[in-house]
């Protein structure tokens, strides 16, 4: 190996060894602005709202004049396939930076307001930036899926982002060798354009990846419900948290093995073999049901808002200051219903991942699953109600959500997942000695195996059959 590079990162940092692996890692952070900081927030939000219009009206205009020439050729007795060579160049991110500079203070691009966005200067650039970025990003995923390059389910056309319907959202970036985002001590996060502004949580695990070589990349600062985000991506050195020579799973992990778990609605979870403090004796984790809990809740706030004069798209009609004021409550306990539902996963897979060498788990198609039966008129659905309650039940023990922080969690802490084939026969096959039913109703929630007499709740016989068929999958999404 050759000489060690070692550079300064920024003063008061700790130096970085470049020959050391590096992840990049984001800190999320809940944000207490003052109201003059929460309306600096959100005029970002709305310039990056803007600037992905901006950037998506000139491709779109592109395009159209494409098809427009596709249309002509073929007029003229060339081919579709033929026609369909001709080329109009589709401005990407820089190139519509370079019209953006040109027209913002142009009045002869709007005379009427002396130029396109003449508010501009009081915006940090690169929340402009980062929204001609995004169009590109939305475009090039439609495109590659039109075209049959794109993994998953098909991306339809990007659409124009309206103002009330979308996320607010911004994000920033600066020149890590002069870094003008950076922390404030443990309870303040420093942003340009915006100021120093008090964060609800300490920041302490950020600042101490900072004190071994992180670098901080970008901040992206976002609204959900009545509280404004910041999640702050930082290149930091790649060890595990209290082993940081060590790469793969420990000796406590290795002991362990392997554990598999099978996802439901009846128990959250149910684990191969019990976990103590995470599930009871038999292995069963307890399905908290945050959603049914603040139903009646969110009943309430919902009839309140509609109850008032909200916005109508046929008449012009704008909403009232009640109905905002409503529409705020409404959201506010979403909010907290995804929070405590994020905060319960997090627990159960941060439990799993620092415990196990491997978790198993099946692959399940969260949106096949949750799929509505109401039908058509033609072809009415049978038992809707039933089945609008069950998928409700089923997306408020999230699934996926379970699934994405284990894929992100395990390499943190050296272990791995194992994934089983969704259409293995977990719950038909006992977990003693491998034979399989043939039918096994719903209604039976206790398995008892015909061929050997083994008796075992329904789920953790499933989660033990899980643990078994699962194949390992590298970091890469492929499997082993």
């Amino acid at each position: 190996m050759g000489a060690t590079v070692l550079r300064v990162v920024d003063p008061g940092s700790t130096v970085v060894d470049e020959n050391e692996r590096r992840r990049q890692r984001a800190y999320r952070f809940a944000l207490d602005p003052t109201p003059a900081q929460e309306a600096v927030l959100t005029a970002h939000a709305d310039a990056a709202r803007w600037a992905f219009n901006f950037a998506l009206a000139q491709k779109k205009a592109a395009n159209e004049t494409w098809r427009l020439q596709v249309a002509e050729l073929t007029g003229l007795g060339f081919t579709e396939a033929e026609a369909r060579k001709t080329a109009v160049k589709t401005p990407n991110a820089p190139e519509v930076a370079r019209r953006w500079t040109a027209w913002r203070d142009n009045p002869a691009a709007d005379p009427w307001r002396g130029g396109i966005c003449p508010w501009w200067r009081g915006i940090n650039r690169f929340a402009f930036s980062s929204g001609f970025r995004d169009a590109d990003q939305a475009w090039s995923n439609w495109m590659s899926s039109l075209a049959g390059k794109r993994a998953g389910r098909r991306v339809g056309e990007p659409r124009f982002k309206r103002k009330g319907r979308v996320t607010p959202s911004f994000r920033l970036h600066h020149d890590v060798k002069k870094p003008t985002i950076r922390t404030d001590g443990y309870r303040r996060l420093r942003m340009p354009n915006i100021g120093t502004v008090r964060l609800h949580d300490t920041a302490k695990r950020m600042v101490r990846a900072l004190e071994r070589g992180g670098r901080v990349q970008s901040v992206t600062c976002s609204r959900r419900g009545h509280r404004w985000y910041a999640s702050v991506l930082v290149d930091e050195p790649d060890v595990t948290p209290g082993r940081e020579t060590q790469v793969g799973p420990s000796h406590r992990q290795k002991n362990a093995g392997r554990i598999g778990v099978d996802l439901g609605t009846k128990a959250l979870a149910a684990l191969s073999e019990p976990v103590p403090g995470l599930s009871d004796e038999h292995g069963l984790i307890e399905n908290p049901r945050h959603l049914k809990k603040a139903r009646r809740r969110l009943v309430r706030a919902a009839r309140q808002m509609s109850r008032r004069v909200g916005p109508d798209k046929r008449t012009g009609q704008k909403p009232s200051n009640r109905w905002k004021r409503a529409r705020a409550r409404l959201s506010k306990i979403q909010r907290e219903v995804t929070v405590q539902r994020a905060s319960h996963l997090h627990w159960i897979t941060k439990t799993l991942s620092t415990s196990y060498a491997e978790v198993a788990i099946e692959d399940l198609n969260v949106a096949g699953m949750t799929r509505s039966a109401k039908g058509d008129v033609a072809e009415p659905g049978r038992n809707v109600r039933a089945k609008t309650g069950l998928n409700r039940s089923i997306l408020d023990a999230a699934p996926g959500e379970f699934r994405r922080q284990l894929d992100y969690k395990t390499p943190w802490y050296g272990s791995t997942v194992a994934v089983c084939d969704r259409w293995a026969p977990t719950s038909k096959t006992c977990s003693a000695c491998g034979a399989a039913k043939t039918k096994l109703p719903l209604s039976e929630r206790v398995y008892t195996c015909n061929h050997c007499g083994f008796v075992c709740d329904r789920d953790v016989n499933a989660a033990r059959n899980i643990a078994a068929m699962a194949v390992p999958v590298d970091p890469g999404g492929g499997r082993r």
